[in-house]
């Protein structure tokens, strides 16, 4: 299973995302918060997901093979995130990644977003 574990993140990422949060509390106290849903995945793991919208019926979920993901290197150069409401369900409403995201490039540059892709959208990603 994936971790979420923030430990499993290079210590520059980890950072990033604990400064960006503290900061989104600051700024955004009534939206949905953001939270880790995976940090570093194994290449098998990997594989599996790449499957789902080829040989798994499913919308296609990534690009990347098993080692080709930033996520499969540990500690990992990125992670995923979702939005949790007070009443506790997800959000993943693009608005609030693109909230998070001008946050976190504020705070490190080196931060890429995964809905800056240009072959494969992918809102919930960011990696060094």
């Amino acid at each position: 299973m994936a971790s979420r574990d923030k430990k499993d993140l290079v210590f520059k990422l980890a950072t990033a995302f604990d400064f960006s949060l503290k900061k989104w509390k600051e700024i955004y106290s009534n939206e949905p918060v953001p939270f880790l849903v995976c940090t570093y995945r194994s290449p098998e793991e990997q594989d599996e997901l790449y499957k789902i919208g080829r040989t798994i019926k499913g919308k296609k979920i990534t690009n990347a093979k098993g080692g080709q993901s930033k996520h499969n290197t540990n500690p990992s150069t990125a992670f995923d995130i979702a939005f949790l409401t007070f009443d506790k369900k997800l959000d993943w409403n693009p608005k609030l990644f693109k909230k998070f995201y001008e946050i976190i490039k504020e705070i490190d540059s080196d931060v890429n977003w995964g809905g800056n892709f240009s072959s494969f959208k992918d809102l919930p990603h960011f990696e060094l």
